[in-house]
């Protein structure tokens, strides 16, 4: 099971303050989405990619 695996992670993953509210949005599927939801089309970020493969080393 990978942990780093949520939108929050994800490449396409964006935020932005609307009316004092947080808004969170994917922007390639472009729909609402929040930050620990999980869905397949996953796109892990640069830094993200980079834990996994340290964290992979280390076992």
């Amino acid at each position: 099971m990978n942990t780093f695996h949520c939108c929050a992670t994800c490449e396409h993953f964006r935020s932005e303050r609307v009316d004092d509210k947080m808004r969170y949005y994917c922007s390639r599927l472009r729909y609402e989405t929040h930050p620990k939801y999980q869905f397949n089309c996953w796109s892990p970020t640069e830094i993200v990619q980079k834990l996994m493969e340290k964290r992979k080393q280390e076992r």
